[in-house]
């Protein structure tokens, strides 16, 4: 049989944003997938701690941190961290120009102090308050500690938030030689929020290296996403799926529209495509 490989985002893909369980028809139709001896890898922004609790499900390969850290079959074949260089002039121009950060390291995450009085600050704007109790959420199972307790471990990848698209201006033009600014989509949530990644990686190029390691033609895997942040990964492979509850920018690149996560999209999708 002709094998394919198949690439799954975590948060508004495989599991609803924040969540470490996938729907049970989610996980049937990786299984079967894998029987007909297709490879599926997670391909997630989350970082490796993040992203460890769905280990247990048994998928192929991991790219982690958009691109920054992979292992296939349990072998480390990918890892990038900032420089100590770029590490300090990242996290001082952001705390500069009022920018919230959030960072990733392999083992850990870490968030501005400040943050939640900020989304708590706009309350009462329909689209922040659900941002707040999203956030709230994500911290109490994906374990994000307050920035006083970070230790200066590397960083792979850093989530960022303020108030205007001002703030960034600065920040962009001194890094944006090294790194990549993934704006979400302006004022989805009523404030300006996005990815800083560096230019080394990105979850198209983690494709790369995981069909590569795989020794399958990029022309035979199929990604799914729902976000901005996975367009690279879309681009990349072979077939680009979207999901319902994604991205309006991203549905006008992506190759198809799968039902939602919560529509037992991704079930309904692999069966579509033959996956199994």
């Amino acid at each position: 049989m002709d094998r394919r490989i198949i690439f799954l985002d975590i948060d508004g893909t495989l599991t609803e944003p924040g969540s470490n369980i996938p729907p049970d028809s989610a996980l049937v139709a990786v299984r079967k997938a894998q029987q007909q001896g297709h490879y599926v890898c997670l391909c997630t922004g989350r970082n490796y701690e993040m992203l460890s609790p769905l280990l247990q499900y048994g998928f192929d390969g991991v790219i982690a941190s958009s691109g920054g850290y992979i292992e296939c079959q349990g072998k480390m074949i990918y890892d990038c961290p900032m420089t100590e260089t770029q590490r300090h002039s990242v996290m001082e121009i952001l705390k500069k120009n009022g920018v919230y950060r959030t960072i990733e390291c392999i083992n850990g995450a870490y968030t501005d102090e400040g943050f939640k009085d900020f989304l708590r600050e706009h309350a009462n704007e329909k689209s922040n308050s659900e941002l707040l109790r999203w956030r709230e959420k994500i911290e109490d199972s994906l374990n994000i500690l307050p920035m006083k307790t970070y230790q200066n471990q590397p960083i792979y990848k850093i989530v960022f938030m303020c108030q205007n698209k001002e703030q960034l201006d600065e920040p962009i033009s001194v890094l944006e030689r090294d790194f990549m600014f993934c704006v979400q989509e302006p004022d989805q949530y009523g404030i300006v929020n996005g990815e800083l990644i560096n230019r080394k990686f990105d979850k198209g190029r983690g494709v790369e290296r995981v069909c590569e390691y795989f020794k399958i033609p990029i022309k035979r895997s199929i990604a799914f996403g729902d976000s901005m942040n996975d367009l690279e990964m879309l681009e990349t492979s072979g077939f680009g799926v979207c999901m319902k509850n994604g991205s309006e920018q991203l549905k006008k690149v992506a190759d198809d529209i799968c039902q939602s996560v919560t529509e037992n999209g991704l079930y309904h999708a692999f069966e579509k495509y033959g996956l199994f």
